[in-house]
């Protein structure tokens, strides 16, 4: 087995939506997420993680611990009954679920000491993500229409739809993973670049009705040094879009530049406690400058299958 994850990381990931619904909130009849001062989109991290999960389960043959599995009579096996396919045994789940050793769980283990009451295990996930908030303000769109079917068996007219999209939003989610507590999950450097992979080629994959317009643009991973315990942290808030337009009525990527100057300020800056910088451009994604060639080594990272 492979050493465990020594080096802190800091990530920064960037994806775009096109008349789409990125995160619909189940409260508010599954509307987008905006941020009612601000006027920006709103991803949470859960969204995120589903996309990672469902493509490492999916694309690379992963097993998985959160996942939703049908019983027999129809209902959804809970946190209790997963853990028994793993013979309750903690070790097991660790070295076999790669999105425990990535995002932690809690995770019901039944105890020989207390049998009817039960006990539970916490792993503090190495990986944790803030919720992605879209870079610019946003327009909210009621779309209706009609669906396949009659409403009624006896009655001719269809039934109607209704749904909520946005037209265009960038977001911008930012990461860190944890060296420290990468040592209580078994967290591995190989899971971590598989991680990447998820992001970029997950996000890619969201095809389905309100997320077949989903791409990603934009991938950084800073590596620190080993030892440092330090990282920039928000790094989201050093990157600006500029337009000539209003917010509201961008449509693509063609609509604005990606101003990286202070992110690569800030990276300079630090460059005495990093070891290296990897990096991934959408080629339809215009940023300015260009990747700079300073103190601080930048790569490019090998995602596409």
């Amino acid at each position: 087995m492979s050493d465990l994850l020594k080096n802190r990381r800091e990530i920064l990931f960037l994806y775009d939506v096109s008349f789409g619904n990125p995160n619909g909130d189940p409260n508010d009849l599954n509307k987008p997420r905006i941020d009612e001062e601000t006027g920006k989109n709103i991803v949470t991290d859960v969204r995120l993680k589903r996309t990672v999960r469902d493509y490492l389960i999916d694309f690379e043959g992963f097993e998985i611990f959160v996942k939703e599995i049908a019983k027999e009579d129809g209902s959804i096996q809970d946190a209790k009954a997963r853990a028994k396919d793993f013979n309750n045994d903690p070790d097991k789940i660790l070295d076999e679920c790669i999105d425990v050793r990535l995002f932690g769980a809690t995770i019901p283990i039944k105890t020989d000491k207390d049998k009817e009451k039960g006990d539970s295990i916490t792993y503090t996930g190495p990986v944790q993500f803030a919720m992605g908030q879209s870079l610019h303000r946003v327009k909210l769109e009621y779309i209706k229409g009609t669906g396949a079917f009659a409403s009624d068996e006896k009655k001719q007219q269809k039934t109607f739809r209704e749904e909520y999209i946005i037209p265009y939003s960038l977001i911008a989610f930012h990461g860190v993973v944890n060296e420290n507590a990468a040592k209580h999950t078994k967290l591995k450097p190989e899971d971590v670049d598989y991680l990447l992979k998820a992001l970029w080629l997950g996000t890619k994959n969201l095809i389905s009705r309100s997320k077949t317009e989903h791409m990603p643009r934009l991938l950084i991973e800073i590596v620190y040094k080993e030892g440092k315990n330090f990282h920039i942290g928000e790094l989201h808030r050093y990157v600006k879009l500029q337009t000539d337009k209003l917010d509201e009525e961008i449509r693509s990527f063609e609509d604005y530049e990606l101003d990286l100057s202070k992110l690569y300020e800030a990276i300079e800056d630090e460059a005495q406690n990093i070891e290296k910088v990897l990096y991934m451009v959408d080629r339809n994604l215009n940023i300015k400058p260009d990747i700079p060639k300073g103190k601080v080594q930048w790569e490019k990272l090998s995602l596409e299958r």
